[in-house]
């Protein structure tokens, strides 16, 4: 009995040394804060932090192993060269249509006499003062093509500056709404006559007139446009086109912008 005692009341002479789980929590976040270091780790945290730096740099390391690499370069050509084909192949289908779109077509331009080129710069020059976002040269380079094509001069102007006026981005006449394929279009003019809305939906309902017509506009309250005032000089981008009784109106959107030009009459 007193040696079975004995054995059981002897020190394990080798114990078996576990970290507690604040040691193991505290340990793993030394060896993965990015500021750790080597001093103070086991043999195989530190191999472990030695890997991780090395699989790090593997994955930010260039392909080519080069540092002066031109990969960028490279793959910003291969880019270019690719939006050219495509813009080429584009204009090739639309030159099916209008022989011009052709991009190895030479300009027009060179086509025409000194007289019949400053004659053209001279109204392209004149046509770029009362367009926005269309430069002379552009507006030139139309106008030589309808020369080109057999129209004088006169008649090339009204017609290329028709083109232009309605095209994309352009402040169009009111008279003109009704030709304008466009859905949504961008007008300018004052507001001449506002009435009571019978709709809660409705914030504001009126007449804006430009001196060449004039065009019903609807403000939806939703749209959160600001309120005009009779007698506004006002500008109303992306405004969408609608039909009532074989009439043109506008409706104002969440999509349209309204800006209001000059000081309000007082």
């Amino acid at each position: 009995m007193a040696d079975a005692q004995g054995q059981e009341d002897a020190v394990e002479e080798n114990p078996e040394l576990r970290p507690s789980v604040e040691q193991e929590i505290q340990g793993k976040v030394d060896t993965n804060h990015p500021d750790a270091t080597p001093e103070g780790l086991t043999l195989e945290a530190e191999e472990r932090m030695q890997a991780r730096e090395e699989e790090i740099t593997r994955t930010f390391q260039r392909v080519d192993r080069r540092v002066d690499s031109d990969r960028e370069k490279r793959t910003q050509a291969v880019a270019r060269s690719g939006s050219i084909k495509r813009r080429r192949s584009f204009e090739k289908r639309a030159a099916s249509v209008d022989p011009w779109a052709d991009p190895d077509r030479a300009d027009a331009r060179l086509q025409l006499s000194r007289a019949e080129l400053a004659e053209v710069n001279q109204e392209a020059a004149r046509v770029s003062e009362e367009l926005r976002g269309w430069s002379r040269a552009a507006i030139s380079r139309r106008l030589a093509e309808r020369v080109v094509d057999g129209t004088d001069v006169a008649s090339a102007v009204m017609t290329v500056f028709e083109e232009l006026q309605m095209g994309p981005g352009q402040v169009i006449p009111i008279a003109a709404l009704e030709r304008v394929d466009d859905y949504e279009v961008d007008i300018e003019g004052t507001v001449s006559v506002l009435w009571e809305s019978q709709s809660p939906k409705i914030s504001q309902v009126g007449l804006i007139d430009d001196g060449t017509s004039e065009t019903k506009f609807t403000s939806w309250r939703k749209s959160g446009q600001p309120i005009v005032e009779e007698g506004d000089r006002v500008r109303m981008r992306g405004v969408a086109k609608s039909w009532y009784q074989g009439r043109c109106s506008v409706a104002l959107t969440g999509r349209s912008q309204v800006t209001i030009l000059g000081d309000r009459p007082e």
